[in-house]
């Protein structure tokens, strides 16, 4: 994993952690669900397209 990778994944790890703590466990699912979901319908369906093909394209399919 990149530097940037990795950095991501524990800025999320820890961000998970604090949100559970502050927050009441159904608004941190909340956050957690509709952060990602709120960000994919922004994109445009081009934008939209290219992410689906790379994703499918790193599972080998």
């Amino acid at each position: 994993m990149s530097k940037r990778a990795v950095a991501v994944a524990g800025g999320a790890a820890v961000g998970v952690i604090l949100l559970c703590q502050l927050l009441p466990f159904w608004a941190a699912v909340l956050v957690i669900v509709g952060v990602p979901t709120l960000a994919y319908l922004v994109l445009d369906p081009s934008q939209r397209r290219r992410l689906r093909r790379v994703s499918r394209k790193e599972l080998g399919r």
